[in-house]
């Protein structure tokens, strides 16, 4: 469990620099991504044994000095780089040297992914906010198209947004899925209904890991499009079902005869009313031998502070781009939906991957 922090815990001092540091944030992520784009902070990286002179990276980069030098400056200020001197050679140039924070932006996978997705998708879209907490829909999504909700066109987005999308909503399931499918596949289910499916990615890894399971995606057809073509060219296609349907119908009926109904990262895409007719349906469809499992982030279950803040900033994803109501959950709240649905959570492992939680849930009463 998280430590929150507490009001009065910071200095004066520090609590108006903090304020700061809110205040020029845009100009902090802007810098950053220009610095990144012309290739500044790559070109540091490569002798950063040694630090590199302002001439040097003016050269190698084709960029002016004034414009080298403005965001070397901020970057200074910023924690990014350092400026040292030789002291034994006076004539010789102060040479740049990367901090911890720049190497982690530019080597640490969940970094470049964080901050690809925001620079490629969320930030110019961001502005719109204020407009979608008051409005209860995904104003942001006006940057892209006149959309109600995002993820039926998520096959619409331009190439590098849409790249760097997917890289986001992968990048934290795989971590999971690697330590999950053990715990899915020791009582040798047959057949496991995917809820959610979306691009198929689940669906594929457990295919993969048992060659006798069949797996059945329940979805919109847009992602069971893109589901199909992803498990045929992995040569899986024989033992995939598709099964168009819309969750949030109160009379969606599920594909019959699973052992296992799964949903990875799948509820938190919904607003709470949203989630009780979904479980609900679930709930209603299912037996007393067979076993619902939730994987989710909930933002209150995170070993990390940083896992914490990323997780409610992406809260802020679903409300300016998603749907503008849904978000991620934290703990008590979302098991309270789940029982309330007709379900009962038998058992919740927390820590799995970067973070993620498994309920594993049967109907209750049974």
């Amino acid at each position: 469990m998280i430590k929150l922090p507490e009001q009065g815990e910071l200095s004066a001092v520090d609590a108006k620099s903090m304020a700061q540091h809110i205040a020029f944030s845009p100009y902090i992520f802007q810098a950053t991504a220009a610095l990144k784009d012309l290739g500044i902070l790559q070109y540091i990286d490569k002798n950063r044994r040694k630090g590199v002179p302002l001439a040097d990276i003016v050269a190698a980069v084709g960029v002016t000095e004034y414009g080298v030098s403005v965001l070397l400056d901020f970057a200074l200020t910023c924690g990014l780089v350092t400026l040292t001197t030789d002291e034994s050679q006076p004539e010789a140039q102060p040479r740049y040297s990367l901090t911890k924070v720049a190497f982690f932006l530019l080597h640490d996978e969940m970094s470049v992914v964080n901050f690809d997705f925001t620079q490629h998708f969320g930030y110019q879209g961001l502005a719109n906010l204020t407009e979608s907490i008051k409005t209860g829909k995904p104003e942001g999504l006006r940057v892209f198209g006149d959309w109600s909700t995002l993820y039926p066109h998520l096959p619409e987005l331009p190439d590098e947004t849409k790249t760097s999308w997917f890289a986001f909503d992968h990048f934290y399931s795989d971590h999971a899925f690697d330590e999950i499918l053990p715990l899915i596949f020791a009582n040798n289910p047959r057949h496991i209904v995917d809820i959610g499916g979306n691009t198929g990615r689940f669906t594929t890894k457990c295919l993969q890991h048992d060659s006798n399971v069949e797996v059945t995606i329940m979805d919109l057809p847009p992602q069971l499009a893109k589901a199909q073509e992803n498990i045929s060219a992995a040569g899986l296609a024989d033992r995939f079902t598709p099964f168009p349907c819309d969750m949030l119908d109160p009379k969606q009926e599920l594909a019959q005869n699973a052992d296992v109904y799964w949903m990875s990262q799948f509820l938190d895409c919904f607003s709470e009313p949203q989630i009780k007719i979904i479980l609900s349906n679930i709930a209603k469809g299912i037996s007393g031998e067979q076993r619902v499992l939730i994987l989710e982030t909930f933002w209150d279950a995170q070993k990390f502070d940083a896992a914490a803040f990323s997780l409610n900033a992406t809260s802020l994803y679903f409300t300016c781009f998603a749907n503008g109501n849904s978000r991620m959950y934290a703990a008590d709240k979302f098991t309270a939906l789940v029982e309330a649905s007709g379900l009962k959570i038998e058992k919740q492992i927390d820590d799995i991957g970067l973070g993620h939680s498994l309920l594993v849930c049967r109907k209750a009463g049974e």
